[in-house]
C-alpha cells in the first residue's frame, strides 16, 4: 500500500509544479515563509480545476493561533469562499494561551465546514498534553493531525510523532510534517507506518531582484518547490 504525498504550495508556479511531479493531494497556502496563511482568491480559483483534492489554509494572519472574534468572523468567511471554490478541504487550528487546543473555537470551524474534509495542522504542536490533545481532536470530528511531533522538524520530533501515532490507534490519521524530505522520510516510515506525509518538496529560490530583497520584498529564506523533489518523493510512496 503506497503513502499519499501532501505537498505544501503558495504560488501559481508551486501548484504547477506539485502537480507535475505526483502530488496526491495539496496544500494550498499564502506566505509559506510564516506557516502559512490563508490563500489568495486568484490561487484558489487556478487550484479549484486541479486534477488532484485541494485542502485549503485558514489562517488569517501570521502569528499564534490565539484567536478573537474578529479572526473567526474571517476564518468563517474565508471555509465559505472554500466551499464556494469547490475545493475538497480545509486546513485549521486554534489554542488557548497556554497551549492547550480551543475546543469552542474548533467545534464552530468545524460547523462551518459541512461536507469538507478537515485537518488540524501543527496548532497540535503547542499543545502540553499529546494524549489529551489526540482525544480532543477525535472527538470534534477532524480527518488528519498535521504534526511535527511538538519539534521545529518531523525528524526531530519522532518520539512524540510515535506516540501521537499510537494513541490515535486507527481512529484518525496523523501525518507528519515540517523539514520531510528525500533524505529523512524512510527514517520516519521505518518507525512509523504512516499512510500520509506533508512536504513543501522546495529549494532555495535564487534572488531575481537585489531591490526587492533591500526592501523587504522578498525573504532571505525565499522557497520554490522543485518538480524534481516532490517526484523523488512521490516515487518513494508508491514504493513504501
Amino acid at each position: 500500500m503506497s503513502v499519499l504525498l501532501e505537498i505544501c504550495v503558495d504560488s501559481p508556479e508551486g501548484l504547477a509544479a506539485a502537480i507535475a511531479g505526483g502530488a496526491d493531494r495539496i496544500e494550498l497556502c499564502s506566505a509559506l515563509e510564516v506557516g502559512g496563511l490563508t490563500p489568495t482568491p486568484g490561487l484558489i480559483g487556478q487550484a479549484a480545476v486541479a486534477p488532484i483534492p485541494i485542502y485549503a489554509m485558514i489562517r488569517p494572519r501570521p502569528g499564534h493561533f490565539v484567536y478573537g472574534e474578529a479572526d473567526i468572523d474571517a476564518m468563517l468567511r474565508e471555509i465559505d469562499a472554500m466551499r464556494s471554490a469547490g475545493l475538497a478541504g480545509v486546513v485549521f487550528g486554534a489554542n488557548h494561551a497556554d497551549g492547550t487546543l480551543d475546543h469552542t473555537t474548533l467545534e464552530r470551524l468545524i460547523r462551518q465546514c459541512d461536507g469538507f474534509g478537515v485537518t488540524l495542522h501543527r496548532a497540535f504542536d503547542l499543545v502540553p498534553d499529546l494524549d489529551e490533545a489526540v482525544e480532543t481532536v477525535i472527538e470534534l470530528g477532524f480527518e488528519r493531525i498535521l504534526t511535527s511531533g511538538r519539534a521545529l522538524t518531523g525528524i526531530e520530533g519522532i518520539d512524540d510523532l510515535e506516540r501521537t501515532f499510537a494513541r490515535a490507534d486507527g481512529r484518525i490519521k496523523v501525518m507528519p510534517g515540517s523539514g520531510v524530505n528525500i533524505g529523512n522520510v524512510e527514517t520516519l516510515l521505518k518507525r512509523i507506518p504512516f499512510t500520509e506525509i506533508h512536504s513543501s518538496g522546495s529549494v532555495d529560490a535564487p534572488p531575481l531582484s537585489e531591490g526587492a530583497r533591500r526592501l523587504g520584498f522578498e525573504t532571505p529564506t525565499q522557497k520554490m518547490t522543485s518538480v524534481e523533489r516532490v517526484r523523488a518523493l512521490k516515487e518513494f510512496c508508491l514504493r513504501a
